[in-house]
């Protein structure tokens, strides 16, 4: 029996297993696609056990490159958990752990199953975020359960558990919890369900009755006053993003309103290597006084942040822009700059300007658009993830401003940490104010639509995986109705501090756009 895959369940084995991560490690995973129980193993179960298979989806069993939940990360003991759970809660079923990185490894293990194992249904763990395991294993026909391993595979989880519902997929049922006892009332749903086309309404039935009750929404005083519609589109006209996503510069076409314009990688390198040092130390300095805490990160590194910092502001005054947006990890990794532009970001939310992640453009025009609207309040981008057991949008990312209620506003702690996927660099967590209402949008400019919900903030995650800054919700609304649009728009959501549902009705009016509601 190969060490990367035996039984579990009553046999009770503990196991090991191997993948990749992405391009740079896929050939070290050639061999994974094979990693499938024999026949005889697999009919080893006692007689009239139903038997599961497990698949995990995931680069490799110890991660070696950068991605949620980080470089370094070891899922074995995870995998462990998972696998002790299961076994242990259901004696009557056998459990088969597989692993798979992509679709070549999900298409053998079908192809395997068919010929020589008698699988009855299907676990995926989405334990990285981009691995397409589950899109095959739901063409078996049989009930397959997806759950999300949160801080680590949630992208992926709530972009594909989203296609899964807007194709209506009755074999497919999903659990998105950090509570063991909800995965196993989910799994629960292989006994009791009769037919694989039930198991999706099954496995929703049990979601709904695990998800934590609403809470008490009632805020604290907030007054904002919002810019009225009119205006806030001439501010928005009178804007411009810059966009640093390769070497080509130029004009671009607006989003949803707001001038764009590219700048290469080499003129903002440029300005970084010839930002004055004096100055960088200076901001460098005040960083770290202000910080909690500064954790792993050499000074050097937060000087060479501060030039960046200058670098931006730089390039942004030579084009008039107030909104800038680079791409952080393809302009690093291929070192065409040498600092992470998150301090940067950071210290421009603070001041009323705009840093924003990944040359998302769509993102840094809605933070554009709604911190007019908000007169100042700084737009905080994330990557979201889901947790029904305590009815929470978990909002993460590596950047936040620390001023949520504008540059005037009252300050929140910081602390300086790494890079949280590659552990290099400097970033920022932003132990952000709690108890006050949130509004979070996102902006289609093809579609005309502002996607739209509202939570309180009620917590932050300090969990080393994924982002540093983990602002927590109970969002307003159903939150069910919050894993169904993720196909759609994408992963990334942009928040504000302060109830703005009437101000972006208007604005949306005078603007010819539509809200879409997701909660």
């Amino acid at each position: 029996m190969s060490k990367d895959q035996k039984l579990v369940g009553c046999q009770g084995c503990r196991v090991s297993r191997r993948g990749f991560l992405a391009a740079g490690c896929a050939a070290a995973c050639a061999g994974a696609t094979g990693l499938l129980l024999p026949a005889r193993y697999a009919h080893a179960a006692e007689q009239g056990k139903k038997t599961i298979r497990v698949i995990y989806s995931l680069h490799a069993e110890v991660q070696p490159g950068p991605d949620w939940p980080n470089v370094g990360y070891d899922f074995r003991p995870v995998m462990d958990k998972f696998d002790g759970a299961l076994s242990g809660a259901f004696p009557n079923m056998s459990f088969i752990r597989s692993l798979a990185t992509g679709k070549e490894q999900a298409e053998k293990i079908l192809a395997d199953d068919n010929t020589a194992a008698n699988i009855d249904g299907y676990i995926v763990f989405q334990m990285n975020c981009w691995n397409p395991v589950v899109q095959t294993i739901a063409t078996s026909g049989k009930p397959v359960l997806y759950a999300d391993y949160q801080f680590a595979g949630s992208g992926g989880f709530l972009v594909y558990s989203a296609g899964f519902l807007r194709n209506a997929t009755p074999n497919v049922g999903f659990v998105a919890s950090s509570r063991m006892d909800d995965l196993l009332a989910a799994a629960r749903c292989f006994e009791s369900v009769g037919s694989a086309n039930e198991f999706a309404a099954a496995t929703a039935k049990v979601r709904l009755d695990c998800t934590a009750k609403a809470g008490d929404l009632s805020c604290l005083p907030d007054s904002l006053k919002a810019l009225g519609a009119a205006e806030c589109i001439e501010r928005v006209k009178a804007s411009r993003i810059l966009a640093v996503r390769d070497q080509q510069s130029g004009a671009a076409p607006d989003f949803a309103g707001v001038p764009v314009h590219r700048v290469g990688f080499a003129e903002l390198n440029d300005a970084w290597m010839k930002a004055d040092k004096d100055e960088a130390r200076e901001v460098a300095d005040r960083w770290e006084q202000n910080a909690t805490v500064v954790l792993d990160v050499p000074r050097k590194v937060i000087e060479d942040s501060a030039a960046m910092y200058l670098a931006q502001k730089q390039v942004m005054a030579r084009y008039d822009a107030n909104a800038i947006t680079i791409n952080c990890l393809g302009g690093f990794y291929g070192n065409h700059i040498h600092a992470y532009p998150c301090l940067g970001f950071h210290e421009l939310c603070n001041e009323g300007l705009i840093g924003a992640c990944e040359c998302d453009i769509a993102s840094t025009a809605t933070m554009v658009t709604f911190s007019h609207l908000a007169k100042g309040r700084p737009g905080y981008i994330s990557d979201p993830v889901m947790d029904s057991s305590k009815r929470q949008i978990i909002y993460a990312h590596c950047v936040a401003s620390n001023r949520a209620f504008g540059p005037k506003g009252e300050k929140n702690p910081y602390e300086i940490l790494t890079h949280s996927e590659d552990r290099q660099g400097a970033s920022v967590r932003s132990v952000l104010p709690v108890g006050y209402m949130t509004t979070t949008m996102q902006l289609s400019n093809d579609r005309k639509e502002i996607l739209f919900h509202q939570g309180k903030a009620v917590a932050n995650d300090p969990d080393d995986r994924a982002c540093r800054t983990k602002i927590c919700a109970e969002p307003v609304g159903d939150f069910d109705k919050l894993f169904t649009q993720w196909d759609k728009w994408g992963w990334h959501r942009v928040t504000f501090y302060g109830d703005l549902k009437q101000p972006v009705f208007a604005l949306a009016d005078a603007m010819g756009y539509k809200v879409v509601e997701e909660a």
